[in-house]
């Protein structure tokens, strides 16, 4: 699991969410969202204190995850 949108696909997936609930908790698209996890879109650091909040991590959690 090297990036970024890897990691936040574990998370989300470890929290049971689906994109769709995390795209609304974010207040955007799920088109916009999938983005972000496939690595098309690059996230910026106010989105990512977002998502660590609805799932209930760090930063640095989500930073250094690693699954194996």
């Amino acid at each position: 699991m090297n990036s970024i949108g890897e990691k936040i696909r574990y998370f989300r997936k470890l929290r049971g969410l689906s994109q769709e609930e995390l795209a609304h908790e974010l207040d955007i698209s799920l088109t916009a969202y999938s983005k972000i996890e496939r690595n098309i879109t690059d996230i910026n650091y106010s989105r990512l204190n977002q998502l660590c909040k609805i799932l209930k991590i760090t930063l640095i959690e989500l930073l250094y995850a690693d699954k194996n």
